[in-house]
């Protein structure tokens, strides 16, 4: 069954865009939505890959003319989704993952309801800013105020982590692109009513712990490094 919605968001410096990445090479017919944005490329970015860069005046144009699925100004630049990627991707057969902060994933889950959401954590705020650290002196500086700022969002974005369906803790690069796997998996034979193969089954029950309501001993420590309140633990 073609027409899925796969949405993934994450804190940046999470490891979201590798996971996405790896994710495209891995799996046919998963069309990825090139959001647009007003913020200017970095690094190696080109445009129309990693983002189609437009100005502000020509995104404000689009926001009146109702073409995004969903936008959100983050950091004082827009970013936003098209209307048609997901229209497009239904006409020719395919799945669509959109890369969308969590703004936008609340804008999308309402207008898609059916969507599969997907929330990807860091294992802790000292992992993420060397993360981000390590990003910003790769693009020729490090500003700590911006990394400083990067963390505070991170920790109020990690607070609507259970408004998604599914939870990775990206500590182990290897084992959060299988869990990606297992749920992109899981989602299109669950949808398509079929039964399981044997070399699948594993991959549909890796997919089920991760679900959000499965997934309390693995974010609680992540909880608790970003001092936000934590599920008790599980008693024996």
């Amino acid at each position: 069954m073609a027409g899925i919605l796969f949405i993934i968001s994450a804190p940046s410096g999470s490891g979201k865009s590798t996971l996405v990445n790896q994710i495209r090479s891995l799996v046919d017919n998963l069309e990825f939505s090139v959001s647009y944005t007003t913020r200017a490329p970095r690094g190696s970015e080109e445009d129309g890959r990693e983002y189609h860069f437009i100005s502000r005046q020509e995104f404000e144009r689009m926001i009146q003319n109702d073409e995004f699925l969903e936008y959100a100004d983050v950091f004082g630049n827009y970013y936003g989704t098209a209307r048609r990627s997901l229209a497009d991707a239904q006409a020719h057969g395919k799945d669509l993952l959109l890369d969308i902060d969590v703004k936008g994933a609340a804008q999308v889950r309402r207008k898609v309801p059916q969507a599969v959401s997907i929330f990807v954590m860091p294992p802790s705020p000292d992992i993420l800013a060397t993360r981000l650290r390590n990003r910003s002196r790769a693009e020729g500086s490090i500003q700590e105020e911006v990394i400083a700022r990067r963390l505070a969002e991170a920790r109020q974005e990690i607070e609507n982590y259970r408004e998604y369906g599914y939870i990775l803790v990206n500590d182990v690069l290897a084992r959060a692109e299988e869990e990606l796997l297992a749920i992109v998996t899981s989602e299109r034979l669950q949808r398509a009513g079929l039964t399981p193969a044997p070399d699948q089954e594993r991959l549909v029950k890796l997919a089920e712990s991760c679900r959000q309501q499965n997934t309390d001993e693995r974010v609680r420590p992540v909880l608790l490094a970003f001092g936000l309140p934590a599920p008790e633990p599980v008693k024996p």
